[in-house]
């Protein structure tokens, strides 16, 4: 197997995840099959806990584990399925070693920093290369800033690491900010120079360096990088800020050949110039389609960027699939309870309400839900977003006017929503939720059957504690709410939907976690279907 390490310097949000995402799926257009892993050097054992301001999306993988926002973008640039053992934290390490030092592995010797948590950081690269024998290229991103103090364990195990496997199998790419000062008029190389000095002072001499730039790349810049931090000119590579969409940075990548520059350093050369007419394919749908709609996600972290991450790429990529602009309006929650429904969303072509956790907003997203319903505006619920709308229902349809979730009204007389029976006395707030892909039976006759082409079964992830309550399903359901879908397993609701209604549907799980570019799941074509629909009509 061979290796590529990416690591990041002078800022954090350079792009180390989009820049690992792109030489994954460009490797994969040559036919080799590469898988991704992400080290995170904070403690916390995994982003589960964290807050959405301090982290972004928790991206759920199928086998339940909670993970860094950028192993979405590794799924969706490449065709590789992950895993627990792809992420790796501080916490995860320190917990490690803590636990064999406490079972007597260590044989009574003095537990150290060198060569006990640097190896097992190492271990873990060596697991995932014995668990996948068929995969040509692992390409490990390491979180945070080179220099950080919290990371510089990472860095020393990626050393030892090179040193063990040798070094022709091992690619090292620097990731840096080229900052334009607007007052002198010049792009500054010098905080490349001093982050790769950082590197090189911690025993790593990289051997491509990326350098993001809100311009092009000149030559003179290029041969400076080249000649102070030590690597041919042809290895200084421009990752240029891209005009429309994310998904043209493995084009933009591709014009320096980075993926050519990497074959060749780990002796993969032999392999052909990558494929790329279906990627293109699929950007120029996203940069010049045919229609437009527009979509309301109403959220209560509706001003973070990266908080319903996967929600948003999967919009654009069921758009693209149906040759439609994908316009998102961000709605705040709380501002639907303070102004209503009618005066904040307005005239849109469909309302999205994503997942989310505590009573913050709530009531904002409950009269959106309702304003869809009541408006035959196309509506999709996602997670709380579905139970959501159960509530909606029971409330005005069912007359149970005080309906609610037992998350945010213990004492509701009608808990249409309710927490699961295995979650009652749960203490520990870490990877304790209902987590991770489980099988679904989908009815037939449905809207949910239509939109899965007539499968009878499905796959999808879930993150949640609460469930819609069955001592309500009757109740509901003679009120005319569709129950479609319910887990294998348990019997548990999994997709609610409307039948007379041109699309309002609910899903219990995470669908945004499985779309990709040339494949969106079947639930975000269908909605951004129905909303290209009423755009035609009006």
């Amino acid at each position: 197997m061979k290796y590529i390490f990416v690591t990041g310097g002078v800022v954090s949000s350079l792009g180390k995840g989009l820049a690992a995402a792109s030489i994954g799926a460009l490797l994969e257009h040559r036919g080799l099959k590469t898988l991704m892993q992400k080290f995170d050097p904070y403690l916390n054992v995994d982003p589960g806990t964290m807050s959405p301001y301090q982290h972004g999306e928790v991206y759920v993988l199928d086998d339940g584990a909670e993970t860094d926002l950028d192993l979405g973008h590794y799924e969706r640039f490449t065709s590789g399925v992950l895993s627990r053992m792809n992420n790796m934290t501080s916490g995860q390490v320190f917990d490690a070693v803590i636990k064999k030092e406490r079972r007597g592995e260590y044989l009574g010797k003095t537990v150290q920093f060198i060569p006990h948590v640097t190896d097992e950081i190492k271990s873990r690269i060596h697991q995932v290369s014995e668990d996948n024998p068929d995969v040509d290229v692992l390409i490990t991103e390491i979180g945070g800033t080179v220099g950080d103090m919290e990371g510089l364990l990472f860095i020393e195990a990626l050393r030892q690491f090179a040193l063990e496997v040798g070094k022709e199998n091992v690619c090292f790419i620097h990731v840096t900010l080229l900052p334009f000062i607007k007052a002198a008029g010049e792009v500054k190389t010098k905080p490349t120079q001093q982050s790769v000095a950082k590197l090189r002072e911690l025993g790593i001499q990289p051997d491509i360096i990326i350098c993001r730039t809100e311009a092009d790349l000149d030559e003179d810049n290029r041969k400076k990088i080249a000649m102070f931090c030590n690597v041919e000119k042809k290895n200084v590579v421009a990752f240029r800020d891209v005009a429309h969409t994310i998904y043209e940075c493995p084009l933009d990548l591709r014009r320096d050949k980075i993926d050519r520059l990497v074959v060749d350093r780990i002796g993969l050369g032999h392999t052909p110039a990558p494929a790329l007419e279906d990627w293109e394919h699929f950007v120029r749908r996203v940069i010049h389609p045919k229609n437009k709609v527009t979509i309301a996600v109403a959220g209560k972290y509706i001003e973070l960027q990266d908080a319903y991450k996967s929600i948003y790429e999967s919009l654009i990529h069921a758009g693209a699939h149906h040759d439609t602009k994908v316009n998102i309006v961000r709605v705040e929650a709380e501002a639907i309870e303070d102004h209503g429904a009618k005066a904040v969303i307005g005239d849109v072509d469909g309302i999205l309400v994503p997942g989310g956790f505590g009573d913050r907003g709530i009531e904002g997203k409950i009269l959106a839900a309702q304003y869809a319903r009541e408006n035959d505006i196309p509506y999709f619920g996602i997670c709380l977003g579905m139970q959501i709308a159960t509530i909606e229902f029971a409330r005005n349809v069912c007359k149970l006017r005080d309906a609610n979730s037992t998350e945010f009204d213990k004492n509701t007389p009608f808990p249409v929503i309710c927490l699961q029976e295995e979650q009652k006395g749960v203490e520990d707030m870490g990877a304790t939720m209902r987590l991770g892909s489980c099988v679904s039976i989908v009815f037939a006759g449905t809207k949910a059957s239509d939109l899965y082409g007539g499968a009878s079964q499905i796959h999808e992830r879930h993150r949640h504690r609460y469930e819609f309550n069955s001592d309500f399903q009757d109740k509901l359901q003679e009120s005319g709410l569709v129950i479609s879908s319910v887990s294998e397993k348990e019997g548990l609701v999994e997709i609610i939907e409307l039948p007379n209604h041109p699309f309002f549907v609910g899903a219990q799980f995470h669908p945004e976690f499985q779309s990709k570019p040339n494949k969106p799941h079947p639930l975000f074509a269908g909605f951004v279907k129905a909303a290209l629909d009423r755009s035609l009509i009006q």
